[in-house]
């Protein structure tokens, strides 16, 4: 009896041994590519001027970064955002941002992406093509300028000043809301607008601005995964 017990605690021990070995060998062994799709493993794109090869960690057993690790941010201000910010403004996800980072980088001047956030936020990373455009340089209630919105619409957003118009028409246009008479959309760019994710009210305040400004909706696009979901994909970032 004594000996089969021996056999038996020999024989379970020598299948702990195995499973262990085993396991710390996987756990050591080459990482599995990490695509973006599976048709689709990195894109190549430009972020000033200079190529940046967007993909996902290719760690296997990375994790989000600390910065956007806390789930319990005071609401309000962070206060979860709806997938849906009406008016005919689309909703988007990581694949279609990437498209458009790649269309803009193929000479696309028609799309812009823009990072609606605050520059200390943004100093931390953002996405490749992006450009800083921070929400309360179109919110007149945060200090924007007529000067400055003019500044942002005509010279990054391809609006232009309708014939005649000045910063006073502009200006009494958009407090009485009657933007139309102003500005001129017809060749105004498809935005992709995001800020730090479905916690984050910066890009759908830039948004509200621009459909108050009469920008079309249909030119507005919203990126509400933002850098949360960005950061937990493990997506390339740039600085």
């Amino acid at each position: 009896m004594k000996l089969v017990k021996i056999l038996t605690a020999l024989t379970v021990m020598a299948g702990l041994t195995l499973t262990a070995t085993s396991a710390q060998a996987g756990s050591h062994g080459k990482a599995k590519p990490v695509g973006i799709t599976p048709s689709m493993a990195s894109v190549m794109v430009k972020h000033n001027g200079h190529d940046v090869k967007l993909e996902r960690n290719q760690n296997n057993k990375a994790v989000v970064i600390p910065a956007f690790a806390k789930t319990s941010r005071p609401c309000p201000p962070f206060c979860i955002q709806p997938i849906s910010l009406g008016g005919g403004v689309q909703t988007i996800g990581e694949v279609e941002v990437i498209n458009y980072a790649k269309k803009m980088s193929d000479g696309d001047k028609s799309i812009l992406i823009v990072d609606s956030r605050t520059p200390d936020w943004v100093a931390k990373g953002t996405i490749p093509t992006a450009v800083n455009v921070s929400w309360v340089e179109l919110t007149p209630k945060k200090g924007a300028t007529t000067e400055g919105i003019i500044k942002v619409m005509t010279g990054q957003f391809g609006v232009k000043l309708k014939a005649g118009k000045d910063d006073v028409d502009v200006d009494e246009a958009i407090a009485g809301g009657d933007t139309a008479s102003v500005f001129d959309f017809s060749g105004a760019k498809t935005l992709v607008m995001f800020c730090n994710g479905m916690w984050c009210g910066q890009s759908p305040a830039s948004i509200a601005a621009l459909r108050k400004f009469g920008y079309p909706t249909s030119k507005i696009k919203y990126y509400r995964g933002g850098m949360q979901d960005w950061a937990i994909l493990g997506l390339t970032t740039v600085k």
